[in-house]
């Protein structure tokens, strides 16, 4: 008798344990997914940040934390597992070495265009190839030798880990070398907006999804700046936006992503903040 209830004793303990070990197995996971941070680009912030505010409000008890910094610290980031999802304008192994890139898995989210931008008392609104490119090299200082007033040209530049910087430097500047002495650095695209906005004189550049009255975006050999010259590859300074993860997404991060290649938000959310579906772009790089 006594034997028996000892047996018993013995595998009740047995299931409770098993019963408990495979809840926290159940849990764990779920529990640590309950919560994801998001950084890199700020090109690509106010899509992630606006998607993530609508997907948590969809989804109670999601937590989604997104900050930008720069492409470059984006990916470093995901690399070293400090964050979930490392936003980037450009691939992984512009900015990492290649073992490191190669264990980062890419989400192609969108497109969005990279325009120059003025202060909005210059008086020029059309530049060449190569009036841009010699006035971020220093070769052009004032805007009479582009037919604007006789003003000191300032230009407002960003540091070496953007995104946005590389991008327009490869296909705006031909991959020429900025006037780095001249260059005031700032790193947020905001800042960067709010710089020109406040600097008379001065030049930069902003993805589509920060241009407003505060500044005035310029042609580039006669062609305005717009998603639509974008997706026909009319004008050429553009990006992919990529959404990193360090190998395949799971849980929250995944259910994220997904969230961001739904039609609901390509076909809403991404057109209204000025970034261009995928599925919209005519041409490919």
């Amino acid at each position: 008798m006594k034997k028996n209830l000892m047996i018993k004793s013995i595998m009740l303990f047995a299931v409770l344990s098993i019963t408990f070990l495979l809840t926290l197995t159940a849990c764990g996971p779920s529990s640590k997914e309950d919560s994801i941070s998001i950084s890199g680009s700020s090109a690509l912030l106010p899509l992630a940040d606006n998607a993530a505010k609508d997907y948590m409000a969809k989804n109670a008890g999601s937590k989604i934390s997104v900050q930008a910094g720069g492409s470059g610290q984006g990916l470093t980031q995901v690399y070293q597992g400090a964050v979930n999802i490392g936003n980037s304008d450009v691939y992984a192994e512009e900015k990492l070495k290649p073992e490191e890139a190669k264990e980062l898995k890419d989400h192609v989210v969108c497109a969005v265009g990279i325009a120059a931008v003025v202060n909005t008392n210059v008086k020029v609104d059309n530049l060449t190839s190569q009036q841009l490119i010699d006035i971020f090299t220093g070769k052009i200082t004032n805007w009479k030798d582009v037919g604007g007033d006789d003003m000191k040209i300032t230009i407002i530049n960003r540091p070496s880990n953007s995104g946005t910087r590389a991008t327009f430097k490869k296909y705006a500047l031909k991959g020429a070398d900025e006037a780095e002495g001249m260059a005031l650095k700032e790193d947020q695209s905001g800042t960067v907006k709010q710089t020109v906005s406040q600097t008379e004189g001065s030049i930069s550049y902003l993805a589509f999804s920060y241009l407003d009255e505060k500044t005035k975006p310029l042609k580039i050999d006669g062609v305005v700046p717009t998603s639509e010259n974008v997706a026909n590859g009319t004008y050429p300074v553009w990006a992919y936006e990529h959404m990193y993860t360090k190998g395949e997404a799971t849980g929250l991060t995944k259910s994220f992503i997904d969230y961001i290649l739904s039609d609901e938000v390509q076909n809403n959310l991404v057109t209204k903040l000025k970034f261009i579906p995928i599925k919209d772009m005519k041409v490919k790089r």
